[in-house]
């Protein structure tokens, strides 16, 4: 009986290797050297390394399926939305400050002819009209804080009930925590 190991580095991709145990002119891969090493020097036969590999790696790991796949998937988009609601909710706190110090400060003023800016032009507009857009404005960027707060939250109850499930099935070899 004759044992060989061959490692087969993958030139493109440095870091990644393959190995393969030879017993006999048979293939076996395997993940590392350590785990080998005691069957060859008990004077295991081929098929019983195959075989211990094989209850070693299922006791060890869990086989992820489609479902989990898609789980995980969702997880991943749901957590891009959370950055995504959450940076919008930022942006809209400081539209909505600056739109109550343009009030606070359209209140001190004593003229009765402001300018207000709509796009990237200052107009000359009344005091009055001012005051009125500002209030739309306020509000419709309060109506949409209130959304976006909404849909924060359930996106976290959603991640929260696939973490859940996630952990569940796969313990310590998944982490869907954040940095």
């Amino acid at each position: 009986m004759q044992f060989s190991i061959y490692n087969y580095t993958f030139p493109p991709l440095l870091k990644y290797s393959i190995s393969y145990l030879s017993v006999d002119s048979c293939y076996f891969p395997f993940s590392s050297a350590r785990a080998v090493k005691p069957l060859l020097l008990l004077g295991t036969q081929p098929s019983s390394i195959s075989t211990m590999q094989q209850a070693g790696s299922s006791a060890s790991e869990t086989e992820v399926t489609w479902e989990d796949q898609q789980n995980i998937n969702k997880f991943g988009r749901l957590n891009n939305r959370l950055h995504e609601v959450e940076d919008e909710i930022k942006i809209a706190k400081e539209t909505n400050e600056s739109l109550e110090d343009a009030g606070n400060e359209l209140i001190l003023t004593d003229e009765e002819i402001v300018r207000f800016q709509i796009g990237e032009v200052f107009a000359h507009v009344p005091k009055e009209e001012v005051e009125s857009r500002i209030e739309e404005m306020t509000e419709k960027t309060s109506n949409n804080l209130v959304k976006l707060e909404e849909e924060k939250e359930s996106i976290i109850a959603q991640m929260a009930v696939l973490k859940k499930i996630l952990y569940g099935k796969f313990k310590d070899y998944i982490n869907l925590e954040e940095d």
